[in-house]
């Protein structure tokens, strides 16, 4: 979404509400040529093949912002988030960061009694990666599609005649991949019926929650379906349909569902589920459901790696190829990518991914970017724009479900990868920037000399639309405050040159930032600040306090 400029002519004052004149607006859209260096914003290198081991500054990403990834994961260890964790962060193919922190295994029971013999993160170690495995149905699915084995809009019933059962004859596979079919959220099936086929039947002739196409409801039973689908059509059972045309031809040799035994102590932990007779979950899948349909469904069941996912995620950047290997046709990627729910502007869905969601994307989060959560403590962030991928890989349920929510550090994460990307800067050296956080409302101001008409800046920002704000002000006292000119929100992404008329008596002009409780963006950037007087002479303005840093980048 480009970035908005509401008009305001409200004043604000720290002691009461003044009345004063409403200056008049003058402020030029006027984008400044900077040379762009490669890898900045939205510029990223041209991207290799194949991913590669590299460094953050081989992947045209700042080093400091990646390095507090470290230090904010081992914090929330220290809270209990989480036992352990692997992140992962590439751009162009270049891998700029893997690293492991904490425990795979560390406690026998659900009062975190801890094992004798705790079992450290490695990057390799191997996670049940829940909800996201849902990604691998949809691309087999699409295989299926590209073979001409079915149309997005036929009705699912027409391949899987029970799907017909209490009144869903007009559900489409579309419908089913992008969470529109009228299914309620969740059944327990892992209660219901005695073996997979019979409980596959239960979920294909459940009924509706909602006429198909009137609601976004996420629920596993579309993609439960859409694996069944996937089974029909290709005669193979899921599993071995997923191995034979994605994993296995991508090289993506810790990919699987039911890791055997012998690799046992390379998968992370997950829930201790002594009510269903499971004791502590290890080495098999976590979702009751998928569990109950021996660890293979279109909706839970898939193990992986960081960096067999990032595989996965580079795939999906080089349109569907890798290396020599195509898993998809480009048209069929972008059907996967592109939004399919304009009808429903929060949930912005491609086939399977998700799009556009800041919640756990932040600053890389826009109409193009994709990726998708689980349960278990996992997500994944792909940036087309940017040709990053970020992984966050955990093991929140060990030993127990019952933990705060993962969104933040997802989202944190995301955010510290994307402060990552420097913003083109050109000939400057620093600019004035922001900075990140939630309920913010940080100022930089400057003082004005007497008899200055006109108020000149440069800025650039990428902040959450509507939500956040930058507001310019101006005072005769530096008390009270009215906004001079209009909101910038958005994404504009790009340095324009701003010009704006003072009133008389300006004393004061300052830049506010302002948050609400979640999303940030990759914030707001001002530099070249100055006033010019009624002949038009350029007047230099002082910084007289700052709740923002210089940077540069």
């Amino acid at each position: 979404m480009r970035g908005k400029r509401v008009l305001v002519c409200t004043m604000l004052s720290t002691a009461m509400l003044l009345s004063s004149m409403t200056p008049a607006i003058l402020a030029e859209d006027s984008t400044v040529n900077h040379h762009i260096k490669p890898g900045s914003w939205n510029k990223p290198v041209q991207s290799s093949a194949v991913l590669h081991p590299g460094t953050p500054e081989s992947a045209g990403l700042k080093r400091e912002p990646l390095r507090k990834i470290d230090s904010f994961i081992k914090s929330e260890m220290e809270k209990r988030t989480m036992p352990g964790a692997v992140v992962l962060v590439a751009r162009s193919g270049s891998i700029a960061k893997h690293d492991a922190y904490g425990y795979s295994a560390r406690y026998t029971d659900d009062q975190f009694t801890e094992m004798d013999n705790p079992v450290k993160m490695k990057k390799d170690t191997i996670f049940d990666i829940a909800s996201i495995s849902k990604l691998f149905t949809t691309t087999a699915a699409m295989q299926l599609y590209e073979q001409g084995k079915f149309n997005l809009d036929d009705p699912v019933g027409m391949y899987i005649p029970e799907f017909n059962e209490n009144g869903k004859e007009s559900v489409t596979i579309r419908q089913i991949m992008t969470h529109t079919s009228g299914f309620v959220a969740w059944i327990p099936l892992y209660n219901m019926g005695t073996n997979r086929e019979e409980r596959l039947q239960i979920a294909l002739k459940y009924p509706l929650n909602n006429e198909p196409g009137t609601t976004y409801t996420y629920s596993d039973l579309n993609l439960i379906t859409l694996g069944v689908l996937v089974e029909r059509l290709s005669g193979q059972r899921l599993d071995e349909f997923v191995k034979e045309n994605i994993t296995e031809p991508l090289g993506m040799k810790d990919t699987m569902y039911n890791p055997p035994a012998s690799l046992r102590d390379r998968v992370a932990a997950t829930e201790y589920q002594p009510n269903i007779g499971r004791g502590m979950v290890w080495g098999s899948v976590h979702d009751e459901n998928a569990w109950s349909l021996d660890g293979v469904a279109g909706h839970a069941g898939v193990f992986s790696t960081a960096k067999d996912l990032a595989v996965f995620g580079h795939m999906i950047l080089q349109k569907g190829t890798y290396g020599s290997t195509k898993i998809l046709e480009p048209e069929t990627v972008r059907l996967l990518t592109e939004n399919q729910l304009p009808q429903f502007p929060d949930d912005s869905h491609g086939l399977g991914w998700e799009l556009n969601q800041g919640w756990y994307m932040d600053s890389l989060s826009n109409e193009e970017t994709l990726g998708h959560t689980g349960y278990t403590g996992t997500s994944i962030v792909v940036s087309p724009k940017n040709q990053t991928i970020v992984l966050t890989l955990t093991n929140r349920v060990h030993p127990s479900r019952d933990t705060v929510s993962m969104n933040p550090i997802r989202r944190e994460v995301a955010q510290l990868a994307g402060d990552s990307i420097s913003v083109p800067m050109g000939h400057k050296d620093k600019a004035w920037f922001s900075g990140y956080g939630d309920n913010l409302a940080k100022s930089l101001t400057f003082k004005v000399k007497e008899d200055q008409k006109k108020l000149h800046f440069q800025n650039w920002f990428s902040i959450e639309t509507d939500s956040d704000k930058g507001i310019v002000q101006v005072s005769e006292d530096g008390e009270t405050w009215t906004n001079l000119s209009d909101v910038y929100t958005g994404k504009d992404e790009k340095w324009t040159n701003e010009k704006i008329e003072l009133p008389d008596e300006t004393q004061f002009v300052r830049f506010l930032y302002e948050t609400d409780v979640s999303v940030n963006g990759r914030g707001w950037y001002v530099d070249d600040v100055f006033t010019t007087d009624s002949t038009g002479n350029k007047e230099k303005v002082k910084m007289s306090e700052s709740q923002w840093e210089q940077r540069s980048w």
